[in-house]
């Protein structure tokens, strides 16, 4: 799809330098971008690419403006506004309405005719899907779920029974929303499995990554708020509660009844221990091991960044004293106290 400047600067609000008849049909980045594409400067360290760009047009701020030699629209957030242009110029094919011959779809759901239910799909009985809803081929909707207006569920998701999806929602692909919570009784003769009869509730506007679980609640629902952002190979136990517009970067594992506020960004492979509170507006490095609530907003981490391994291997091994190297210096503090 192409659009002209004029468009975009009148649907970013953006201040024009360049002719309004220019149309741009593509998005790149300031090294790569064609004659025809449009690219972007949010952080100034890549002003040297600006300068030199073969970009149709960039959005940028007005402080970068005469570092350009192309066509600019300029802009207070040049990251958000190619966020929302980017739409314009997305790749992906749009699912046409009605029931692939092969979906198998039980007579107790509700699929109104604007729902697109691709290859081999499976819905089973009272699932209700709301208007324009997009489910990919081979994925399967378990009895009594819920799927909200203009969701995008793509292929081979496994949704279990129970299961509300709030609307605009997106779920990619290989995701497993509502099995089982690792819940068991240990005895003398092994493990007991407990019923996990609680389920899962998904808010608006939410982005689930590819391959990431998320466990049906033991008793109570697993819940995940409105505008949360998962990335892809997340696993979320059972009873896990996510706050509103929550971010959370791929390989994390949250473990159960653990509740997360609002709000909050967790990096890569992060380890949430079990029913701690995690309160708003906190922010976790990645690979950082989190074993006790937070109570405070701000940035916390635990992990040790890369290092020369014979270095690494030094520190590691002076690490195994240092319980005992403090019991040292506490002596000796005591006794020049005496």
């Amino acid at each position: 799809m192409a659009v002209t400047l004029a468009f975009l600067a009148e649907e970013l609000g953006a201040e024009l330098h360049g002719p309004e008849d220019l149309q741009v049909s593509g998005l790149g980045t300031l090294a790569s971008a064609r004659g025809d594409q449009l690219s972007f400067l949010a952080n100034p360290r890549y002003r040297s690419q600006l300068e030199t760009t073969g970009a149709a047009a960039v959005l940028l701020r007005a402080d970068q403006l005469e570092h350009c030699p192309v066509a600019a629209l300029v802009v207070s957030d040049p990251y958000m506004a190619y966020a929302r242009v980017s739409r314009h110029f997305d790749t992906a094919p749009v699912a046409p309405p009605g029931v692939h011959p092969s979906a198998v779809v039980d007579p107790a759901a509700r699929v109104p005719a604007s729902a697109s239910i691709g290859p081999n799909v499976v819905i089973e009985a009272d699932v209700v899907i709301g208007e324009g809803v997009v489910i990919g081929a081979n994925t399967v909707i378990g009895a009594r779920c819920e799927i909200g207006d203009g969701c995008h569920i793509w292929p081979n998701v496994t949704i279990y029974h129970g299961v509300t999806i709030g609307p605009r929602s997106i779920i990619h692909a290989h995701c497993v929303l509502g099995a089982d919570g690792f819940g068991f009784a240990p005895g003398a003769d092994g493990w007991t499995k407990i019923a996990q009869v609680g389920g899962v509730r998904i808010g608006a506007d939410v982005e689930i990554g590819a391959g990431t679980t998320v466990d049906r609640g033991a008793i109570d629902d697993t819940v995940i708020g409105n505008g949360v952002i998962l990335d892809n190979q997340i696993q979320v136990a059972h009873n896990v509660v996510i706050g509103d517009h929550t971010a959370i970067a791929g390989k994390v594992g949250i473990a159960g009844s653990t509740r997360i506020g609002a709000q909050c960004m967790i990096g890569g492979a992060a380890g949430l221990s079990g029913h701690l509170e995690i309160c708003d507006k906190v922010q976790i490095l990645g690979m950082s091991l989190v074993s006790r609530s937070i109570s405070e907003p701000g940035t916390y981490g635990s992990a040790l960044p890369v290092d020369r391994q014979d270095r690494y291997r030094r520190n590691v091994a002076r690490f195994r004293h240092l319980d005992e190297l403090h019991r040292r210096v506490r002596k000796l503090e005591r006794d020049a106290g005496e």
